[in-house]
């Protein structure tokens, strides 16, 4: 088992968003939502150091209000992983975690379930999927499906409802068939850093989903199951819904400890 101290979790939070324009500091239960995600990683015993980065100072200061830590990165990135990537060629580290500051998470083992199969395994890149069991999350583009082989390496990623079950029912969720994919990410340092350097992919740029990018270049991106559940916060509407889950089912994050 891995030590405290042995992976770097970045969170990458933009304030542009053509669908939530500020998005990572919207207040959901009493709290900008970037600190949400901040404090259910935190406690992970893998995880050494936490740190949000951000091309906008008033995330950068409502950050270190709360008592995170903060980098200023004024790069044009084009993804969430260049940012990361970024951020790794500033520090030390040989592993990272990519955390999108719109996942929170509902229990810590939720990370835990992608940072220790990881550690343990020699995968250059890994991510998470879980069930699906919505047929409106299945159609919803927002919501992006995975689908991988026996081993659990990814073959794709669509914002379509992926795989089509031809004989079926148009639509309907198939159990064990159906995954959604979840917005984070584990790399080793150079495959980071590799990524970073290549082109924009053209699957990439269709889809608009950065992990194409390393399918595309052969890079082999392993996938593992979690049935912990997270709030996935896309648009305005997504608050209400919620605050109200986070009320009913999330525990204090001081009990993660």
């Amino acid at each position: 088992m891995a030590s405290r101290g042995s992976v770097t979790v970045v969170i990458p939070a933009r304030f542009g968003s053509s669908r939530f324009p500020g998005k990572p500091l919207a207040r959901l239960a009493g709290k900008p939502m970037v600190q949400h995600v901040y404090e259910r990683v935190r406690p992970v015993p893998e995880v050494g150091e936490v740190l949000v980065a951000t091309d906008d100072r008033r995330i950068y200061d409502a950050v270190i209000g709360f008592g995170g830590q903060a980098v200023l990165t004024e790069e044009p990135y084009r993804t969430g992983t260049d940012r990361v990537a970024g951020i790794a060629r500033r520090r030390q580290g040989e592993v990272f975690v990519n955390l999108q500051g719109d996942e929170i998470a509902l229990q810590p083992d939720l990370f835990r379930d992608l940072i220790v199969p990881f550690l343990e395994s020699a995968a250059a890149m890994g991510t998470l999927k879980r069930r699906l069991t919505a047929e409106d999350e299945l159609a919803n583009p927002g919501m992006v499906k995975v689908v991988t082989d026996r081993a659990g390496r990814a073959l794709y990623f669509s914002r379509a409802p992926i795989p089509h079950e031809r004989d079926g029912a148009a639509g309907r969720v198939h159990p064990g068939l159906h995954f959604l994919h979840l917005g984070l990410y584990i790399y080793r340092r150079e495959t980071l850093l590799r990524l970073a350097d290549l082109p924009t992919g053209r699957l990439e740029d269709a889809e608009k989903l950065e992990q194409l990018r390393a399918l595309e270049e052969g890079i082999p991106i392993q996938v593992w199951e979690t049935r912990h559940p997270s709030l996935r916060i896309d648009t305005p509407q997504d608050l209400e819904e919620a605050a109200r889950t986070l009320e009913r089912l999330a525990p204090c994050p001081a009990a993660f400890s």
